[in-house]
């Protein structure tokens, strides 16, 4: 077995998939034997541990992320992660949610900014977000996965409002950071692994 096979199977292995799982990133950069599939690996793993997150919010973050790029294999890795550290069937509900009503928000609200019509701010938005007023996470994380979720939207104006939201609610700026790169990584192991 080749090194790159070897490195392959370690990270299917631990995304609890069969070693014959391929798709066509995987098998370009295996038969390039590229040097990146160890770096995915260990960015891979380094998304399941934080100084900054529990398990159960890293599991939390990786469920909105995995939606939110409709990468079921992802989806449900994370899912069960979640599960492992004592992660609800309602707060997995809600991280999926938020993904979701994220999607609609980065996209209205990249309009605006883009834009930048008075006129547009002055008409509402009529996107219904009630899960923002209780959420069952709480007000802090669900605010941390509405950022993380905006960042990798490439929503600038939801970004500055949810890290601006959370400052104020006392979050840490470590925390912040770990959420997106953990969010970045998940989707960079998405573009592979689908």
């Amino acid at each position: 077995m080749s090194e790159t096979t070897e490195v392959i199977t370690e990270l299917l292995e631990g995304l609890n998939i069969t070693s014959d799982y391929r798709t066509v990133s995987l098998d370009l950069l295996e038969k390039g034997q590229s040097r990146y599939l160890r770096d995915l690996k260990v960015n891979f793993n380094s998304t399941l541990t934080s100084e900054h997150l529990s398990a159960k919010e890293i599991g939390l973050i990786g469920v909105a992320i995995a939606v939110n790029n409709n990468n079921k294999i992802l989806a449900d890795f994370y899912t069960s992660f979640a599960e492992k550290n004592e992660a609800s069937a309602e707060e997995i509900a809600e991280a999926a949610a938020c993904a979701s009503l994220l999607a609609s928000n980065n996209v209205f609200y990249r309009f605006r900014h883009f834009t930048q019509k008075e006129k547009y701010t002055q008409i509402p938005a009529r996107i219904r977000m009630q899960i923002m007023a209780k959420p069952i996470t709480g007000k802090e994380f669900f605010e941390l996965l509405s950022l993380a979720v905006s960042a990798v939207n490439g929503c600038e104006m939801c970004v500055n409002a949810h890290e601006d939201s959370l400052i104020k609610l006392g979050t840490t700026e470590e925390r912040i950071f770990d959420a997106v790169r953990i969010a970045s990584l998940i989707t960079a192991t998405g573009k592979v692994i689908f």
